[in-house]
């Protein structure tokens, strides 16, 4: 069955809506987790340089296309964990991949019951800081990092230890409950974004069920770069 996008496409347009607050107090933005680019006019429209990383390699094509018009925002395809040069099994689902994911679904099919894995490939992964060293990315453009990686968003900071002190914002999609086997938790999350020196500045639900539990958008500022 084609998954009905209606819903989604509602998400993302008031997940950028939600990011205004903090997009504005910056100059560049990591964006891993890109999918199509769908908060690509936001960027462009608040003047950003952005680099978005997408591990699909179809979905990263329509990202390339979508971008052709904004030569501040640049595309690459990676997948992102917390070790270089492991190889894992990515799921691909029926929503246009927005779904997709290293971790098999769990309880995220409770909330989304249409979405479902319709295929699945095998990618190798590269830590965000092995990432900007061969990329050669100049941190000084860039003050927030925005992860949307279903699940595994906790595995991209761990790699990242090189990258977070540079960041002023980081910004997190995460649940509350297994929404993936294994993903990363808001606990946890927060726990680990403390003890990097982040300090929660912002938290709004976009989704919940009665008894399953609440999607957020987490936004965490570097307490040393506070303003």
């Amino acid at each position: 069955m084609q998954f009905e996008l209606k819903a989604w496409c509602a998400k993302w347009w008031a997940k950028s809506k939600r990011s205004r607050h903090f997009l504005r107090k910056v100059r560049g933005v990591i964006h891993v987790g890109a999918n199509s680019g769908q908060e690509r006019l936001l960027y462009n429209e608040l003047g950003l340089e952005v680099i978005w990383i997408e591990p699909v390699p179809a979905t990263f094509e329509r990202l390339r296309a979508n971008l052709a018009e904004f030569p501040k925002q640049r595309a690459y395809r990676y997948l992102i964990t917390d070790e270089d040069d492991r190889k894992y099994v990515f799921h691909i689902s029926n929503n246009e991949a927005a779904s997709s994911s290293i971790l098999p679904i769990a309880k995220h099919k409770q909330m989304w019951p249409d979405v479902e894995y319709t295929d699945a490939i095998t990618l190798t992964s590269s830590t965000l800081n092995t990432f900007v060293k061969r990329e050669s990315v100049n941190l000084q453009k860039f003050q927030a990092l925005i992860l949307d990686t279903q699940g595994s968003e906790l595995l991209i900071l761990r790699g990242a230890s090189k990258i977070l002190p540079e960041m002023r914002f980081v910004k997190v999609e995460v649940p509350d409950f297994e929404s993936y086997a294994g993903c990363c938790q808001l606990a946890q999350m927060s726990e680990f974004m403390s003890i990097a020196g982040f300090r929660e500045r912002r938290r709004e639900a976009f989704m919940s069920l009665q008894d399953v539990g609440t999607y957020y958008d987490v936004t965490y500022e570097c307490r040393s770069r506070a303003k």
